[in-house]
Formats: C-alpha cells, sequence, structure tokens
C-alpha cells in the first residue's frame, strides 16, 4: 500500500492493523503535524449510508508516491487506485503503471469534485463505478438496472477495456468488448452498506490476480461484498478469504 497518514493515534493504528492483514506498508509515509484522513458515516434505517470524507494526510500523496511505484510494480499484478487522493498522483500512477506493464483498476470513490483528466481514460484497464457515479460521468438521469450496459458501453467508450457499474442488491453489470453481462445479487439481510464497495473491488483484484476469468471474479467479489453489508462498520465487515469460500446463501 502506498500513502500518507498523520502522526496521530489513527495512523498508527491503521498502520498496526494493516501489518496484522499482513500489508506491506513501507511505501505508506507518516506526515508530521498532519491528521490521518477519515470517513464521517452515516447510516440509514434501510442499511444505506452517506460519507463525508476529510482528507488529512490523503491530500499529500503527490506525484513522488507515484514515481516511487515503478520499483514496486514490476512484478504486480495490478494497480488499484482511487480518488481520495490528488488526481495528480493518481494519473501518474497509471502512467508509472502502463510503463511497467501493470494492469490499472480504477475506483470511482468518492465522485470526483472535478472532471476526470482526458488522459487518465485510456491508461484504464477496468473502472468499477456504482450507479450513482456512473450517473454523474455520463449524464444520464439516473442508471438502473435496465440502462447500467447502456452507462457502461459510454464509459468504456473512453479507454478502459472492462467497465462494471455495481448496483446493490440488483447486482452488478459488465460491459466489455464481447458486449454486457448482468449477475444477479446474493440474497441477503443489509444491516450496513459501509464498506461494500472496496470489499468488492478488493476481492474482484485478488481473484483476477489469481488468473481467474471475469466471470468467475465478478461472482466471488459479490460474494465478498454480500458478506459485507451484513454486519456493522467500515474495517471489521471485510470478510477474510476463507469467509468468502466458506458462506452459504439461502435464496
Amino acid at each position: 500500500m502506498v500513502g500518507r497518514v498523520g502522526d496521530d493515534v489513527f495512523g498508527q493504528d491503521l498502520c498496526v492493523e494493516l501489518v496484522r492483514q499482513t500489508v506491506a506498508i513501507d511505501g505508506v509515509k507518516k506526515v508530521a503535524g498532519e491528521r490521518t484522513g477519515v470517513a464521517i458515516i452515516y447510516v440509514d434505517d434501510s442499511a444505506q449510508n452517506c460519507i463525508a470524507i476529510v482528507p488529512g494526510a490523503n491530500g499529500q500523496v503527490g506525484i513522488g508516491d507515484a514515481e516511487a511505484l515503478r520499483s514496486r510494480l514490476r512484478d504486480a499484478g495490478m494497480l488499484l487506485l482511487q480518488l481520495e487522493v490528488p488526481i495528480d498522483a493518481v494519473l501518474r500512477a497509471a502512467v508509472v503503471a502502463r510503463e511497467a506493464a501493470c494492469k490499472v483498476l480504477l475506483n470511482l470513490t468518492p465522485v470526483p469534485a472535478h472532471p476526470i483528466p482526458d488522459a487518465l481514460w485510456p491508461l484504464l484497464d477496468i473502472l468499477v463505478v456504482n450507479e450513482s457515479e456512473a450517473g454523474t460521468l455520463t449524464g444520464l438521469a439516473s442508471v438502473t438496472r435496465d440502462n447500467a450496459s447502456e452507462a457502461a458501453l459510454l464509459l468504456r467508450q473512453r479507454g478502459p477495456d472492462d467497465v462494471l457499474v455495481t448496483l446493490g442488491e440488483h447486482g452488478v453489470v459488465w460491459s466489455s468488448a464481447q458486449g454486457a453481462q448482468h449477475f444477479q445479487a446474493f440474497p441477503v439481510q443489509p444491516v450496513d452498506t459501509t464498506a461494500a464497495g472496496d470489499t468488492f473491488v478488493g476481492a474482484l483484484a485478488a481473484m483476477l490476480v489469481a488468473e481467474r476469468g471475469m466471470p468467475e471474479a465478478i461472482q466471488y467479489a459479490m460474494r465478498a461484498a454480500a458478506i459485507c453489508v451484513t454486519r456493522p462498520g467500515a474495517q471489521a465487515s471485510i470478510p477474510s478469504r476463507q469467509e468468502v469460500e466458506a458462506f452459504v446463501f439461502v435464496d
């Protein structure tokens, strides 16, 4: 993992937990006098969430951090990017990954306050967006199960080889050069949808790096996300691989 944390207790606790989960954090820098980025999460009675993000040290991730990826990406299977760090760093990281012949997955979280640079689109191999993000990017009034394939195609025409539109309880639509395919969601009773998108993207990438096909990777990622929404919280709700493989869904 590459990024920044503050010199507060949040940063310390985050690093301890990442190490416990066997994540290499030598690319995570501590910023003196700065607070660690935090997300303030509100969950309503229907388990949907609203998140306010305070960037903190994340706002200081820059071009230098992206350039430092060169040596790390030589043997990497995929680079995962999101938009909680400055867009200049995201763009540079994608350039570095492309030069290293490493695949790039962008998860459009959170929805950017400014347009995505034109130069970033052709550097993306995979784009993952939810329905609201897809609507913002395409200009469609709303994105639903009925028109998600149209939205995905519009986004794929900008550069990514694969576009996935996540639709919550309505599943996932995947668009590729072979066409569009819809995947039905697993039946669960949601408690808190926080971290479901992060869980989906992480699980998807893990399966693709393990050389599983996209349909299998999507099914696995949906399974992981379905488990996640049955639990409260963010990091604590993300299941392990063992939990995902052992869980049985009953319709």
